[in-house]
């Protein structure tokens, strides 16, 4: 007979139930339905109601709603902006010109892109003719984003550009006062570095330019990946 007051060891592990008090069915139709922490049990479902979200104007322009790609149990989540036009026709984040050298900047200190990283952005649609996302819109979207963070539940958050760092940590400073420095947000490491649009836009790789301070702060990244794993430095 078991011990009444013993609590069952997989419960402890066992997917929380959505609060009773969310109307799921609203969710991707009124950005007045909160998505509190739980709503979701897997990204598979929470990329259902995102590829059917109307909370937001963004809804109504889309091509695809862009949610994530990469893997899911992945130590390091990198947050862009939101979609531009390729990824907006391919439903996918961050595969255009910004996408093929975020590739090489990941694979350049040995970063498996699709092992070691999750991708996602702070709004799921594009803005129409690739502006900033509103504050309304990213606040519309932003529950998404902290669901997939706990459901990912990475060790290292990478923010591209100063709108990732806004729209999820709230810090309004520009992102070349911020790069290449640890922030911690919610009992999470965050780093702000340059978004790979605007490496695109300044090409000069000299002492001090932004493409030499990415490499510097990638390299940071590396030695903290490897921190965390605990990989003896001169073994990767």
């Amino acid at each position: 007979m078991s011990d009444p007051e013993q609590i069952p060891l997989f419960d402890l592990f066992s997917t929380p139930a959505p609060p009773p008090s969310v109307d799921l069915d609203r969710i991707p139709t009124s950005a007045k339905i909160p998505i509190p922490p739980g709503t979701y049990a897997d990204l598979e479902t929470l990329g259902h109601h995102c590829r059917q979200c109307q909370r937001c104007e963004l809804g109504e322009t889309r091509i695809h709603a862009v949610v994530g790609r990469g893997n899911p149990k992945a130590p390091i989540m990198i947050v862009g902006e939101g979609p531009g036009q390729h990824e907006d026709e391919a439903g996918q984040p961050f595969v255009g010109r910004s996408g093929q050298l975020l590739e090489k900047i990941l694979a350049a200190v040995n970063i498996d892109s699709q092992q070691d990283v999750y991708i996602s952005n702070i709004v799921k649609c594009r803005p129409p003719g690739n502006r900033t996302p509103t504050a309304t819109e990213m606040d519309a979207c932003r529950p998404y984003l902290l669901e997939q963070i706990r459901l990912v539940d990475p060790k290292i958050i990478l923010l591209t550009g100063a709108s990732s760092v806004r729209g999820l940590i709230g810090d309004k400073r520009g992102i070349t006062k911020i790069r290449g420095q640890w922030l911690e947000w919610e009992n999470r490491l965050c780093m702000p570095i340059f978004h790979p649009a605007y490496l695109l836009r300044n090409a000069s790789r000299e002492q001090g330019s932004p493409k030499w301070l990415m490499w510097q702060d990638i390299q940071t990244v590396r030695a903290k990946l490897d921190e965390i794993r605990q990989v003896p430095p001169n073994a990767q």
